[in-house]
């Protein structure tokens, strides 16, 4: 079979923040990143970045999609009247705000993908779960006295996933490896909670990509929040106008207000941290690595601020130091390769 060609670079300024830090390809919708996906449903070896006529890296992978490409590669390799065709059987995820409005389609297809011709672990007997066979438990998972609600969507808990006592979910939902619910959450789908997250309050339709911290009570909707961030306790986000009217969000790339629909809460670049009772407006952006603090934020603070209103820059030393410092919470250190990264993001303010 030949190869899927995937370009990246007519997409990537349209998804920052979350572009800023990673690959097209390593943007997480569902239970999988956009890679993992092709990853299940190709062969790592048919699919790679590239330039020519290529399909955009933001086409959502489903199986739909996949049984196109084999359809199109088994004839030769993909022309532009190819790749033409194909678009019209994907998704494209265009801007941020796109991740949380279709990670339920997303959910339900990674988890038929994942779960397919597979058994579950038994659901614990104090665990209350309504539609049990929506509900998959991978081995390793530690389940409190919860409930399980998969009657609106699946429920897919990962390999040392935990959720805690009193824990009250409503699918679809899904909790990658690692990640900890704790006592007395409540969260409604569309969530997914990405590997070594750890979560509590209440969410709601909410994309967490990975080592990221809502660990108290607070509201989080209809958002995105990228790895290693952490919003402190009481931190609340507004996802609905007062007049329950447009939001619009602040779009780096065309440097203009676009509309993201009538329900936006929360966009936060990786590394980014709130204080305590921190409040967000609807529709914010928040950069790579912020640290905020008092007050209101305004709709929009750019990378590397440090405190309200984005009119302070953090010192890059003090940055640097303050990641590593979270990245041990979580047993990890910070690379070479992502201190260059985040240089070259530093640099550009």
């Amino acid at each position: 079979m030949h190869k899927l060609i995937l370009e990246e670079n007519s997409c990537t300024d349209n998804l920052l923040p979350f572009t800023a830090t990673r690959s097209v390809l390593d943007i997480r919708m569902g239970i999988l990143t956009f890679r993992e996906k092709w990853t299940q449903l190709l062969g790592s070896e048919y699919f790679e970045l590239g330039n020519g006529p290529a399909l955009p890296a933001n086409c959502l992978p489903t199986r739909v999609l996949a049984a196109r490409v084999r359809e199109e590669c088994a004839r030769g390799p993909l022309g532009q009247a190819a790749i033409d065709r194909l678009i019209t059987h994907g998704r494209l995820i265009r801007f941020p705000w796109h991740i949380f409005q279709h990670n339920a389609e997303a959910l339900l297809e990674d988890f038929d993908l994942l779960t397919a011709g597979r058994s579950s672990q038994p659901i614990p007997r104090f665990v209350q779960a309504i539609c049990p066979d929506a509900v998959f438990i991978e081995e390793g998972a530690r389940l409190g006295p919860c409930i399980l609600n998969a009657s609106t969507g699946p429920v897919y808990i990962a390999r040392d996933a935990e959720i805690m006592e009193g824990s009250l979910i409503r699918g679809p939902f899904a909790a990658c490896e690692g990640a900890v619910v704790k006592m007395g959450a409540k969260i409604y789908g569309a969530t997914t909670l990405g590997p070594g997250v750890t979560t509590g309050g209440e969410l709601k339709n909410v994309v967490i990509f990975g080592y990221s911290n809502k660990g108290h009570d607070g509201y989080l909707g209809d958002s995105v929040i990228g790895e290693w961030c952490n919003l402190g306790a009481g931190t609340s986000v507004s996802n609905l106008k007062n007049n329950a009217g447009e939001i619009r969000v602040w779009h780096p790339a065309s440097r203009e207000y676009l509309s993201a629909g009538i329900k936006c809460g929360l966009l936060m670049g990786d590394y980014s941290r709130a204080a305590i009772n921190t409040s967000f407006d609807t529709g914010t952006v928040v950069g790579v690595c912020c640290n905020i603090f008092g007050g209101l934020p305004p709709k929009y603070v750019p990378d590397f601020s440090w405190g309200k209103d984005g009119s302070i820059r953090y010192d890059w030393d003090k940055a640097v130091r303050d990641i590593g410092n979270w990245k041990k919470l979580k047993h990890r250190s910070l690379t070479d390769s992502e201190i260059l990264a985040l240089k070259h993001i530093f640099e550009q303010q």
